[in-house]
């Protein structure tokens, strides 16, 4: 329940969105294109619109934070979750607008097994970036590994609605919702 008044009271919606904060200029109306595109294409056009959002997601704006980004997923796909959480918190402290800090971070928190510090992070991610449906995503899984079915299917649900050609969105809902039957 908490979850649901987390994303009503935050925005999540199908209107207007504010700016987000490190983005180029021209890169708002260029996410308003691509979230149009994954709503109405399907196959690769959803596909190659859901990479492009994501690339946008992760431009800060500065080429030294976005070097900070890279070396703390760098730390990640190397397993070394404790440096690429010093390299995430020090983006936060330079950068504390760019959400993708925050997601990364939170990911980071997720794999550590850090669970509130995760919860945290996906918060501001949100706030700062409504329609990050990676966020979301990942607000689905942790919800999902903690047994709050009703809440990752909230939020599997929310990502979906943004993302709604991502079979892996689609996949995860599909579970929760057979998981959930089960118990019910």
């Amino acid at each position: 329940m908490r979850l649901l008044i987390f994303l009503l009271v935050f925005g999540f919606s199908g209107g207007a969105f504010a700016a987000q904060p490190g983005l180029g200029f021209g890169e708002n109306d260029r996410l308003d294109e691509l979230f149009t595109e994954m709503q109405s294409v399907e196959g690769e056009g959803a596909a190659s619109a859901e990479r492009e959002a994501l690339r946008i997601f992760r431009q800060s704006g500065s080429a030294a934070m976005d070097l900070l980004l890279a070396r703390g997923y760098a730390a990640l796909d190397v397993d070394d979750l404790e440096m690429a959480i010093w390299h995430f918190s020090a983006l936060i402290d330079h950068a504390p607008d760019f959400a993708e800090a925050y997601n990364a971070r939170a990911t980071a928190f997720f794999l550590l097994g850090s669970y509130g510090e995760s919860m945290a992070d996906i918060g501001t991610t949100l706030a700062l970036n409504p329609r990050h449906f990676g966020a979301l995503s990942g607000m689905g899984t942790l919800q999902e590994e903690l047994g709050h079915f009703d809440n990752a299917l909230i939020a599997y649900k929310a990502a979906l609605a943004l993302n709604p050609h991502s079979p892996e969105l689609a996949e995860s809902v599909k579970r929760v919702e057979d998981a959930h039957s089960l118990l019910h």
